[in-house]
């Protein structure tokens, strides 16, 4: 595992069930979502990534090679739960999934975006990355560990992935990788995408983000996405609402699943 070449899929629960397929941030892989994933317990079949530390892969790649693992596996449709960084690769998905043969059901943004309203944050971001020892990386790692222990308390599952996190994150393969996603950001601009979308699409995110501001992606949402159907703020939790808020931001994402089918039906 210290070094990945491939993109990796790991799918829970019964065939039967709806998909939720769970893209994850900036991070890319799946070592934050574990009490998100408990907390959904049998009601969908979770499918979640983690992405390869790749200096090289375009979003249409990233998004090719999730459509391929998902029908590699026999997943034909399903709702795309895009964290974060990985709302551009959700909004490539969807603008190739129908040419693929995969159907998405939905769209759920969690902390996530259409064109991320201030690159300069990101420009930023990406300078010190770069610039930033990989020793004090190291040691701001550890010191997120031990913070972890405390924000976490209450998600088990999360915190028992901590470890395995941090240890990622303090590889330079990580670093480069991380750096990578930094640009497909500022390449990536959905709002045609967003627009033309006849899927429904919502909105969850943290009270406390310092990330992605989400007054403005909402505001943006609500003029120009037909497909925006509301969104739900949770008060305790940040950046990372799935981990943070696992159970509250479980039941909110299968009452959306929920009310598309009975909209459908």
């Amino acid at each position: 595992m210290s070094e990945w070449v491939d993109l990796q899929i790991r799918v829970h629960g019964h065939a039967a069930k709806p998909a939720l397929i769970y893209l994850p941030g900036l991070h890319g892989d799946w070592t934050l979502v574990g009490s998100f994933r408990v907390a959904l317990g049998d009601r969908v079949r979770f499918v979640e990534f983690t992405y390869p530390r790749t200096r090289t892969w375009s979003l249409e790649d990233h998004a090719r090679a999730v459509l391929d693992k998902l029908a590699g596996h026999g997943v034909r449709e399903g709702w795309l739960l895009a964290e974060s960084f990985s709302s551009v690769v959700a909004w490539a998905i969807l603008e190739r999934a129908a040419a693929s043969g995969f159907k998405v059901n939905g769209l759920v943004l969690a902390g996530g975006f259409v064109r991320y309203p201030f690159s300069i944050m990101v420009r930023v971001a990406r300078t010190l990355n770069r610039a930033i020892p990989l020793w004090i990386i190291r040691m701001l790692c550890w010191i997120y560990g031990r913070y972890a222990v405390l924000r976490h308390r209450q998600a088990q599952e999360t915190l028992e992935c901590v470890a395995e996190f941090v240890r990622r994150r303090s590889e330079e393969a990580d670093r480069q990788a991380i750096c990578h996603r930094y640009d497909l950001i500022l390449q990536s601009d959905a709002r045609k995408v967003a627009q033309s979308a006849k899927v429904p699409i919502y909105q969850l995110c943290g009270f406390v983000e310092p990330v992605v501001p989400w007054l403005p992606v909402r505001r943006w949402l609500r003029h120009h996405c037909p497909g925006y159907k509301g969104s739900r703020l949770i008060w305790r939790a940040d950046h990372n609402v799935l981990g943070t808020a696992p159970r509250a931001a479980a039941e909110q994402v299968v009452s959306w699943m929920d009310s598309s089918l009975t909209s459908a039906g």
